[in-house]
């Protein structure tokens, strides 16, 4: 992968805007109670709840399990949902998959992301992806998916849905793109990088 690639998937930064002290779950429990705003914050994340942890495989040291990419199409039903699963039946993350797919032009599609946090509370995770057609960059995603807690069993998984899209139309638009998707939080700590690449067809 070349690093021009790279390049177009470091997040943009926000003037002002500084990462807060790392905390251990332990530690954001134990904050003032009585700091309402502070309170919703930890029940957002689910630390306000006795749920029971969702269980970590030995070994395991990630973070930000990604177990599936999808593109749905909610206004079409009668085409069938793309699904890129990113964990085999062992818990593993699959890094060396061929991801490969076709979306029909004018399609409304939406994707969808799922994944889990173990460990310990990820903040600001983003979404970043750049699509490219030739060698040149026609489009580029960044998206704040938020700060997350461990996943529980209550919750094995967290799911986000991106704002829909209306894949391009007409003979130029119809071809091969290759893309990079990148998962990435706060500490600039990247959880899974996932080269793809998908045809507009007629």
């Amino acid at each position: 992968m070349s690093n021009q690639v790279d390049d177009d998937l470091v997040p943009e930064e926000v003037e002002g805007y500084n990462v807060g002290e790392k905390k251990t779950i332990e530690e954001y429990n134990k904050l003032d109670a009585e700091d309402e705003s502070l309170a919703k914050w930890k029940a957002s994340l689910g630390l306000a709840t006795d749920s029971t942890p969702y269980p970590v495989k030995p070994g395991d040291k990630r973070k930000v399990v990604v177990t599936e990419l999808a593109l749905e199409f909610p206004e079409q039903p009668e085409l069938e949902p793309i699904r890129i699963k990113l964990e085999d039946a062992h818990g593993n993350t699959i890094v060396d998959k061929e991801v490969k797919f076709s979306i029909k032009e004018k399609s409304i599609y939406q994707l969808v992301v799922k994944f889990r946090v173990q460990h310990e509370i990820i903040t600001g995770l983003k979404y970043l992806h750049s699509v490219k057609r030739g060698g040149l960059r026609v489009d580029k995603v960044e998206e704040p998916l938020g700060s997350y807690a461990p996943n529980t069993i209550e919750t094995p998984f967290y799911e986000r849905r991106f704002t829909e899209v209306e894949a391009p139309s007409g003979i130029l638009a119809r071809g091969t793109y290759s893309a990079l998707s990148k998962f990435i939080d706060d500490d600039k700590t990247v959880h899974l990088t996932v080269p793809w690449s998908f045809s507009i067809v007629k």
